[in-house]
Formats: structure tokens, C-alpha cells, sequence
């Protein structure tokens, strides 16, 4: 028997990642897949099915706000600004992917920065931290997609 399951593995791993882990060419690997999600998010603002979403989650408040992409004047809890800017990079379909298929920064991007608006002023993260939680973000997904059995068949589903 394994001294700890999958679970708690897994856990661990996450846990203990930190940004000295980041290599060079994670960070402009990071930078890149960052960069392309944005542009492909700020596009999406413009569809239909964004306006949609964002029209939707008006209607939800807290003390807390991020900003929805490409109207700064449009804020939401960060919950609902993560949905709306994950939905803008979705509803293009040219966000980054993996086979088996899944889009990791389009479902790990819009959360890091809503949580990363979210934070007091005076306990802002700096860009390295961003970039680890979203490598964190990353690992998590890939590590899911891993252990998913049903994800090694998508392709055979189409």
C-alpha cells in the first residue's frame, strides 16, 4: 500500500511549488500563454454570448470587485468577473490548448486576475506571484487531465 494516495500526493506537490521553481523558460512560456489569453479575451468581449454573461451577472455585488477586460469601468465580484473574462476568452475559440483538448488559461487566467484585484491594497502580489499561481493553475489542470480517464477518450468521441 502507498504511504499517501493520489490525493494527498498531488496536494502536496501543489503545496509546495514556489516561484524559485520557475525557470526561464517557464516564465516566457508563461508570459506568452498570458499574453495570447488576454488578446484572445479582450477580442471575446465583443461577442454576443459575453455581452450576454456580463448582462446576467450585473445583477451580483460585494464589497469585493475586479474588473471585467476591456471596460474598466465594469466591475464585478471577482466569482462573476472571472466568469465573464473566461467566457470572452472561450467564446473566440482560439485560446491555447493541449491534447488530450483542454484550454488551460482560459479556464486558469480570468480567476488568477479577478483574485489578484481582489486583494487590499496593501497586500497586492507582485507579477512573480501572479505568474506562480498561474503556473499552479496550470499544473492543476494537466495533473487532472492526467488522471482523467474520460479526457483520454475526447478524441475518439469526435
Amino acid at each position: 500500500f502507498p504511504s499517501q494516495t493520489v490525493t494527498e500526493n498531488f496536494a502536496k506537490v501543489i503545496h509546495g511549488l514556489n516561484a524559485n521553481q520557475l525557470t526561464d523558460q517557464v516564465i516566457q512560456r508563461s508570459k506568452r500563454m498570458i499574453l495570447d489569453t488576454l488578446g484572445v479575451g479582450l477580442l471575446g468581449t465583443s461577442t454576443e454570448v459575453c455581452h450576454k454573461v456580463a448582462q446576467y451577472s450585473k445583477i451580483y455585488s460585494s464589497d469585493l470587485s475586479s474588473t471585467i477586460w476591456g471596460h474598466l469601468d465594469f466591475q464585478l465580484p471577482p466569482l462573476y468577473a472571472a466568469f465573464v473574462n473566461g467566457v470572452a476568452v472561450h467564446s473566440m475559440d482560439f485560446d491555447d490548448t493541449w491534447h488530450p483538448a483542454t484550454h488551460p488559461s482560459g479556464a486558469v487566467l480570468p480567476a488568477v486576475i479577478a483574485l489578484s484585484e481582489a486583494f487590499p491594497q496593501k497586500k497586492k502580489i507582485s507579477g512573480l506571484d501572479l505568474l506562480l499561481a498561474f503556473n499552479v493553475g496550470i499544473e492543476v489542470q494537466g495533473r487532472l487531465l492526467h488522471f482523467s480517464r474520460e479526457a483520454r477518450n475526447i478524441p475518439k468521441r469526435y
